[in-house]
């Protein structure tokens, strides 16, 4: 199945109209200023907060040619690598965890299994692609908080509290009751941030993010959303999370998907940029990123994937986990970005907008790159 891959709070938008961008953080483009953006991305921390570098599945390994090449022509540092979508058992999960772990075995010039921080400096350092092993469900959990020691000892780092739909810990973004956090989701916020595994609530629902943020003492990730301000998608967070969110030192990775806008053409950079805009204006500098919620290997948009797409899509929405917007007609993909060195077009493109190299370096990665020290401690 498809998964829907500190702080000064600065602008507050009345209204949740989309607020305007804070001018201490833009200057006049100059001429020659695109030619600098390769050595940015060069020198930065690039961090996506939510990605996927290879197959996890029974035939993941060994990895394909392609998705090696993908990794080292993507310049980026590290991925929270989704390592299995929702509906994932135990058994499932575990195997899918063996397979990143022979992987980078088998290719340590290439991938590098990230547990604890200076692991994201070792993996910049050598070219390799840090492998942040996360989760975006709990159901391979179970009933109790055991196995989130287990995971964290096979190097699981970041974990979801629910999909769209309600899980044992709490509500998702579709559940209509959005009865916040459960006792239980409680009790593994409290042994998360014990654990130092960071706490995620992309796909939560409100209430239960705004729990999630007020219980922990660690700052938490909403590792890829939108900004419902600008469009409203219940995959996107309103100005009151994302305020929250930052007041705790948390950050938001803005994702590549079509609940960034109404289409019906595709999705846009323009679009992207639109929600990056507004949460910083929102959050503050310190507190944004990117979490693509794609593979590191671009699609292959070819009509065999749209109809693999449709499939999906129709499994999505008979399980209930399908948010509105997802469409065989917009896939989830922006087309210009669609390239494995993605994350150096959004860094020029927000040169263009007009953002200063150290806001860029901020939401590359560097923000990412902090909040996970603060979580895991720096060591």
């Amino acid at each position: 199945m498809i998964t829907r891959r500190q702080f000064t709070v600065t602008l507050a938008a009345a209204g949740g109209l989309a607020v305007a961008r804070p001018r201490v953080l833009f200057a006049a483009a100059g001429p020659d200023d695109a030619s600098t953006i390769p050595e940015l991305y060069r020198k930065a921390v690039v961090i996506d907060g939510c990605a996927e570098a290879f197959d996890t599945g029974p035939d993941g390994f060994p990895v394909e040619p392609k998705a090696l090449a993908a990794a080292a022509a993507s310049g980026v540092t590290a991925i929270n690598f989704t390592v299995v979508g929702p509906g994932a058992g135990f058994e499932a999960t575990v195997a899918a965890i063996a397979t990143v772990q022979r992987a980078a075995e088998a290719n340590p010039e290439r991938y590098l299994v990230v547990r604890r921080h200076a692991d994201i400096r070792r993996a910049k350092a050598s070219g390799a692609l840090g492998l942040i092993l996360g989760f975006q469900t709990t159901e391979m959990l179970g009933e109790g908080l055991a196995r989130l020691d287990l995971f964290r000892g096979l190097g699981v780092r970041i974990v979801q509290l629910t999909y769209n739909e309600r899980s044992l810990y709490g509500d998702g973004c579709l559940e209509p009751a959005n009865a916040g956090l459960s006792n239980l989701g409680r009790e593994a916020v409290a042994r998360m941030n014990a654990l130092g595994i960071a706490v995620d609530t992309s796909h939560c629902g409100a209430r239960t993010t705004a729990e999630a943020i007020a219980v922990s003492a660690k700052p938490i990730l909403i590792s890829h959303t939108g900004c419902r301000a600008v469009f409203d998608n219940p995959r996107n967070k309103d100005d009151v999370t994302l305020r929250a969110l930052a007041a705790k030192g948390g950050v938001a990775g803005i994702y590549l998907m079509p609940y960034l806008s109404a289409g019906p053409g595709p999705i846009t950079v323009d679009d992207l940029l639109r929600h990056v805009d507004h949460a910083v204006g929102v959050c503050g500098e310190d507190h944004v990123g990117i979490g693509s919620d794609q593979g590191i290997v671009p699609i292959d948009d070819t009509p065999e994937y749209r109809t693999k797409l449709r499939e999906e899509i129709a499994a999505r929405k008979k399980a209930g986990v399908s948010a509105p917007g997802e469409s065989v007609d917009r896939p989830p993909f922006i087309p210009e970005l669609n390239t494995a060195d993605r994350m150096e077009k959004i860094a020029a493109a927000l040169s263009a907008r007009g953002y200063q190299a150290a806001a860029i370096e901020k939401v590359l990665g560097g923000n990412f790159h902090r909040v996970l020290g603060e979580i895991w401690g720096t060591a």
